[in-house]
């Protein structure tokens, strides 16, 4: 059994689908009942309803699993901060692993984690990272940098209805996207083998692009247009102080948009691609043609 904890978010629907494919036995824990149409549809995953941030629940989970996987996150989530989440939710995980005796414990980071970085979901995320690297677990700690699919969803589907958007600050910082069906399959490699046991590793896509650049590869795979307007930066820290008292939620969003805008997230992906060969690295293009193709004018 593997219990995939974050399991219908963005990047644990597309693990659970994966592990399905592979013919394992998959648990989910959700904070919710998964809707209709939430999990996949080739085989059902046994679903369990709860909290990471409540430790019963989470030792229920994990009671009976060989392999655990965290995709928790809560970047954008109301109601919940990484503190809760990415720290002690997965000290939790971590506990009820050990505990139980799992075999192997996958989790997912992100890219830059460290104990002073300016983002408190990179915080929160290597304070997990500690924690399972002093576990008697087996582990495996992936650190994705930006996924490409959550950026196209924010910035650049606007352009499907109204041929324009908004972005953060300049946006002329070039950042690394990812492709999130891609980091499925290093955690599935991660959950299944023994290449990544015992090993910090960065992924990251083949391309770094600014977001108006993002936003422009999006409109030309697309044949849509692409009329783009700014966020200054000064807003940006504004809003990500103003905010806070009464949204914290979206002050973090306007922090993260500042820190894309102003911070090095660039990545080169050379050394993973050469490790990984039967890996394709999804390009900003590909993923908006697969995602969004459908939906371009004259595909309807």
């Amino acid at each position: 059994m593997i219990l995939v904890a974050g399991g219908t978010g963005r990047l644990g629907r597309i693990v659970v689908e994966r592990l399905l494919a592979a013919g394992e036995k998959v648990r989910v824990l959700s904070r919710r009942p998964v809707e209709e149409g939430k999990t996949p549809s080739m085989a059902a995953p046994e679903v369990m309803v709860g909290d990471v941030r409540d430790r019963q629940a989470v030792a229920r989970a994990v009671a009976g699993a060989r392999v655990v996987i965290s995709a928790v996150s809560a970047f954008g989530m109301k109601g919940v901060t990484p503190r809760e989440v990415d720290l002690e939710g997965n000290l939790n995980l971590i506990a009820a692993a050990e505990a139980a005796g799992v075999e192997r414990f996958v989790l997912v980071s992100v890219r830059g984690a460290s104990a002073g970085h300016p983002m408190e979901l990179a915080r929160m995320k290597y304070g997990a990272e500690q924690r399972l690297t002093q576990s008697r677990l087996g582990w495996a700690i992936l650190r994705p940098s930006t996924f490409t699919e959550t950026f196209q969803q924010i910035l650049c589907a606007p352009l499907l209805a109204k041929g324009r958007t908004v972005v953060f600050g300049a946006a002329s910082n070039p950042v690394n996207f990812v492709s999130v069906e891609d980091v499925a399959r290093f955690v599935e490699l991660a959950a299944l083998t023994d290449q990544l046991r015992g090993a910090i590793t960065d992924l990251g896509g083949p391309q770094n692009l600014t977001l108006v650049q993002l936003v422009e590869t999006f409109a030309a795979a697309l044949g849509v247009g692409s009329a783009i307007r700014h966020i200054p930066r000064a807003m940006l820290r504004l809003l990500s102080v103003l905010a806070r008292p009464f949204n914290r939620t979206f002050a973090r969003m306007a922090r993260a948009g500042l820190l894309m805008d102003t911070t090095d997230m660039a990545f080169d992906a050379t050394e993973l691609a050469r490790r990984f060969p039967h890996i394709h690295l999804t390009t900003a293009s590909e993923a908006a043609l697969r995602d969004y193709g459908r939906l371009a004018p004259g595909k309807a």
